[in-house]
């Protein structure tokens, strides 16, 4: 939302004694040139900023609710997107969903516009297939060892969480 210069820019509050505020940037510059500098720090806006970038490249679009959606060609394991505890900050991927490669700018559940390039690409690495072999599903709090509750269940035994549940 809206901030104040103080929050916005991190500059230094004014003297506890200060007339009409103390959050303030006490010059906003010369008398002449007559017009404020676009490098002064001012009020505004302070976060949602628009950014673009080019060349992500997508590995895969499928159902988040789809039991089979973190499945591969060389990992035939039956298991869904959702790591493990689910994604922090984030929860369970119930909806669609796309891998990127890198990064993407937002927090998480920020809403992402993605269209194709204008430019036609023209490199090796931009028009070879994506074969992927592997999609991790362990847990993202821990150090995350297993990839399926089965396989975690199988490794650990009957727990007494488990036997307080069937009771």
């Amino acid at each position: 939302g809206v901030e104040g210069v103080t929050a916005r820019w991190g500059t230094k509050k004014l003297p506890r004694k200060t007339h009409r505020g103390l959050r303030k940037v006490a010059c906003i510059g010369a008398w002449h040139p007559s017009r404020v500098m676009y490098s002064v720090a001012r009020s505004g806006q302070d976060g949602y900023h628009h950014r673009t970038e080019a060349n992500k490249k997508i590995y895969r679009i499928a159902n988040g609710s789809d039991d089979t959606s973190a499945k591969t060609e060389f990992d035939i394991t039956r298991k869904a997107i959702t790591p493990l505890g689910g994604f922090p900050h984030y929860g369970e991927v119930k909806e669609d969903f796309v891998i990127i490669k890198g990064s993407c700018v937002g927090v998480k559940k920020r809403v992402l516009t993605l269209r194709k390039s204008l430019r036609t690409h023209t490199k090796r690495s931009a028009l070879e297939k994506v074969d992927l072999k592997f999609i991790d599903t362990s847990s993202k709090f821990g150090h995350g060892r297993f990839q399926t509750k089965d396989e975690k269940k199988a490794f650990m035994g009957t727990l007494k969480k488990d036997l307080a549940a069937n009771n």
